[in-house]
């Protein structure tokens, strides 16, 4: 072998080996039937490629390729987990099913249809949801509301609709204004490939009683998904979002980088709830963000199950007097996992409010660090800002960071911190073992009851959703622990 050879084989980042996990509720695999694709990479040419497949306007070409520059420019981030194995020319980054959206389930390809009946989107539809959009891959598939709720004026239907359609000047106005592409170099990246995602727009006054959902399926290997989320409630109105996500499990590097941008009008309430349900082969790097004006309500509900590795931190800007935020979520890494995730409010006007409460867990050497930005700028006189983080770590191998942030820019202010780390109680266990409950069902029972705080937030199939992961992470515990021990 030359010593050139011998020299680049030495350079190659040999990519982390992930532990298997019973997922196959989530990890069964379609056969790709893709009706066009482009080629793995980021050149100026394959944006154009998307641009064009997608039939945007000229100004959303003229802001892809201003976008690619960004990302071209940007640095990779400095801090939080290593990225040395993701790289961008082995990453599709535009897959478009063949088949058109379509506003019927019967009227659906019966292999994309079938994926959707086993994670039960249609179900919960039926059941519990006023509307449904559900993406595969890089566009949305099927997409429905309900006829009285469309008589509200409420408008749901997928981004590249509203970006054509009778909405295409609102969509204009608002669309990566508040993720700009500079913001940091996955956020130029999605504003560069983007596509699919969920539009809604909410008439003031109007009540949404009913959840929206949109599910975000990505099925082909090695392929990115980058849809965008834009949100916008009028004064007075209110509505529940949830969005799920998931995704097999591959042997190559597959990557999220959406974005979500929430705009709540005065004295308007959003609840924005989602359960990401990644595979451990993908990088999440997803970028969320919410203005919320004068008295208007912000709440989040966040649980990240699944990635290899994450940064996610929604973010609050409390623009108007009196605005409040709530933040609830809950992070669970396994064996090959780094999680690196938390929220960040700014409190830029008089007698706002926030409150953050986040719950992580770590077991098999997996690794959750919560990070926090609190920020009350000199004209929030009269704020207040709570922060509580619990770990809970299930062995000796795993880790637990806390790393907080307070800007506290005025004297006129309420801002408390509190932070806890600890493992399972042996005390605890063995109570519950004297009660005649094994050894595992009662480890089970301490994390269902450290989680219950978040589930109790979700709606109900999500809070069973979550349920059912934590059962299977604490499973595949049990099982290697069974299987070192023969």
């Amino acid at each position: 072998m030359s010593e050139k050879l011998q020299k680049q084989k030495a350079n190659v980042v040999t990519p982390p080996q992930i532990q298997e996990v019973n997922r196959s509720l989530y990890d069964f695999k379609d056969a790709e039937h893709a009706a066009y694709k482009t080629d793995a990479g980021l050149t100026e040419d394959i944006v154009r490629q998307i641009s064009k497949e997608k039939h945007d306007p000229a100004w959303m070409l003229e802001f892809r390729l201003k976008a690619l520059q960004i990302y071209s420019r940007a640095a990779m981030p400095g801090w939080g987990p290593k990225l040395d194995v993701l790289h961008m020319e082995d990453i599709v980054t535009y897959v478009r099913p063949d088949t058109p959206m379509r506003g019927k389930w019967s009227e659906v390809p019966a292999d994309i249809k079938n994926t959707f009946e086993r994670l039960g989107i249609p179900d919960a539809e039926r059941k519990s949801l006023a509307g449904v959009g559900a993406q595969y891959d890089s566009e949305v598939v099927y997409h429905n509301v309900r006829q009285e709720v469309a008589a509200q004026g409420v408008v749901y239907t997928d981004m590249e609709s509203a970006l054509n359609g009778p909405y295409a000047e609102l969509v204009k106005s608002h669309f990566m204004k508040l993720v700009p592409p500079t913001d940091h170099k996955f956020a130029a990246l999605h504003g560069a490939v983007w596509s699919g995602g969920s539009f809604v727009y909410v008439p003031a006054g109007v009540h949404v009683d009913i959840p929206l959902q949109s599910y975000f399926r990505l099925n082909a290997a090695g392929a990115g998904q980058f849809e965008h989320t834009l949100i916008i409630l009028e004064p007075g109105s209110y509505l529940h979002f949830i969005e799920g996500c998931s995704a097999p499990k591959y042997n190559v590097a597959n990557l999220h980088a959406g974005c979500v941008e929430l705009y709540v009008g005065e004295g308007a309430r959003l609840r924005y709830s989602t359960i990401e349900n990644w595979s451990k082969n993908m990088y999440n790097l997803n970028t969320k963000r919410a203005l919320v004006a004068k008295d208007g309500i912000m709440e989040w509900v966040s649980g990240s199950f699944g990635s290899h590795t994450s940064f996610l931190y929604p973010m609050t800007i409390l623009k108007g007097e009196r605005a409040r935020m709530d933040f609830t979520g809950i992070t669970f890494a396994g064996a090959g996992q780094e999680l690196d995730t938390g929220a960040k409010v700014v409190h830029a006007a008089p007698k706002t409010s926030s409150h953050i409460s986040t719950k992580s867990l770590a077991k098999d050497g997996g690794v959750c660090a919560y990070r926090s930005e609190v920020t009350i700028l000199p004209q929030a006189a009269g704020s207040k800002a709570a922060v509580a983080c619990d770990s809970l770590m299930l062995d000796n191998h795993s880790r637990s960071d806390t790393i907080p942030a307070m800007d506290i820019r005025t004297d006129d202010a309420d801002v408390g911190h509190e932070a806890k780390i600890g493992r399972i109680s042996d005390s605890a266990i063995f109570y519950l073992m004297s009660r005649g409950i094994s050894e595992e069902e009662a480890r089970s029972l301490i994390v269902s009851g450290f989680a219950e705080p978040i589930a109790k937030e979700l709606p109900l199939e999500y809070a069973v959703e979550m349920n059912n992961l934590i059962k299977l992470e604490m499973e595949n515990k049990q099982g290697q622990a069974g299987e070192g021990t023969r």
